[in-house]
């Protein structure tokens, strides 16, 4: 499973506006600057973050983004599934997936579904709010997780 730039700038976005969230609305060229994204990259992001509700975002003077709950609300997996789809490893066990007709004779679906199981429930294990206490992996020496 390899997650794109759209699903770790996603993370990335949710980070910087829970870490400046004092400010009422951010502007996405702030956010932009911030991050190093571009403003037509980070555009698209934005939208799909507002469109299903975890940001709020206002146009015109004085407006940007915000979080639309508190970082602890939100979950590294719903905003990685958001922005990557499900993360299914094999096609049988996707979200819109038919039934396989081969399930009941089939030897490595117990496996996927477990390897699917353990995935999601990684992700879903995170929020905003624990990357938000991380050090940034370039000021540490070995890289530790909030959950051992």
């Amino acid at each position: 499973m390899i997650v794109s730039t759209k699903g770790r700038y996603a993370l990335r976005v949710m980070i910087d506006l829970a870490e400046h969230r004092d400010k009422e609305y951010i502007p996405l060229k702030e956010i932009a600057e911030r991050q190093q994204i571009s403003e037509k990259y980070l555009e698209a992001i934005l939208k799909i973050l507002v469109q299903n509700g975890m940001l709020i975002g206002v146009r015109g003077k004085g407006g940007g983004y915000k979080l639309s709950k508190d970082p602890d609300q939100y979950t590294v997996g719903s905003v990685i599934r958001l922005t990557e789809g499900d993360f299914a490893p094999v096609s049988c066990l996707g979200r819109d997936a038919a039934p396989c007709p081969r399930a009941a004779d089939c030897r490595t679906l117990p496996m996927w579904q477990a390897f699917d199981t353990l995935v999601n429930e990684f992700f879903d294990g995170y929020t905003i709010a624990d990357l938000m206490k991380q050090s940034p992996a370039c000021d540490e020496q070995k890289t530790e997780t909030a959950h051992a």
